[in-house]
């Protein structure tokens, strides 16, 4: 998102997006009066247009629409944070789905432990992250599943833990249903790689760091 991007081009810039990152993307052109112009090119098998309807249900955008692979969405700036987020969350699991076999890059690899607020503040100052400049994944080898259980709508909450003792919270977003919401149920209690990246999560006043699995897979 830029105030420097005319409306006439962001649906080129959301395809280029599309193309380097594999997978949806949005470019949106925001005004003078903080109102924002955006299109959004989706890639085979998601349906970028029923995201947006989504979005528009949930009170994130002001108006918007579209079909499978492209869509277009008005929204007002102070909202962009919330509607990223959202669609962040709704499309990650689809995404993880429809990449099926595809290689997955890894920046780094850590454990548990080293899953500190000091690293995750380190990485957030080189953010924000988003279609184009995407948040670095981590692997986590040969961590137990020590928990695995759905929350919320259909969101996967697990607990991981190294061969050392250390431990992390685990979130798989849009997960039950899904061919790794299934792999995460199956194998609680054994030890798998996961892959992923680390966010920030706030409860009770307390700001610890959570991990937000992408893939997975035996170990």
């Amino acid at each position: 998102a830029s105030s420097n991007w005319h409306p006439g081009i962001v649906g080129l810039l959301a395809s280029r997006l599309k193309d380097h990152a594999r997978r949806p993307a949005f470019a949106i052109a925001f005004n003078a009066n903080g109102v924002g112009t955006g299109s959004g090119r989706s890639v085979s098998g998601f349906d970028l247009g029923r995201l947006v309807r989504e979005a528009a249900i949930a009170g994130l955008i002001v108006k918007g629409g579209g079909h499978g692979m492209a869509a277009g969405i008005t929204v007002e700036r102070a909202k962009l944070g919330a509607l990223r987020a959202f669609f962040e969350e709704r499309a990650a699991a689809d995404v993880f789905r429809l990449q099926g076999e595809e290689s997955l890059a890894i920046d780094g690899a850590l454990a548990a432990e080293g899953a500190t607020l000091g690293l995750l503040d380190a990485l957030e100052k080189a953010g924000p992250f988003g279609a184009g400049h995407v948040a670095p994944v981590f692997a986590l080898p040969r961590h137990r599943l020590a928990d695995a259980r759905p929350v919320g709508a259909n969101h996967i909450r697990a607990e991981l833990q190294s061969e050392s003792g250390g431990r992390i919270q685990a979130i798989a977003f849009r997960a039950v249903d899904t061919a790794l919401g299934e792999f995460l149920f199956t194998n609680r209690g054994k030890p798998v790689h996961v892959a992923g990246s680390l966010s920030g999560n706030h409860w009770n006043g307390n700001r610890t760091v959570q991990f937000r699995i992408v893939d997975a897979a035996r170990a």
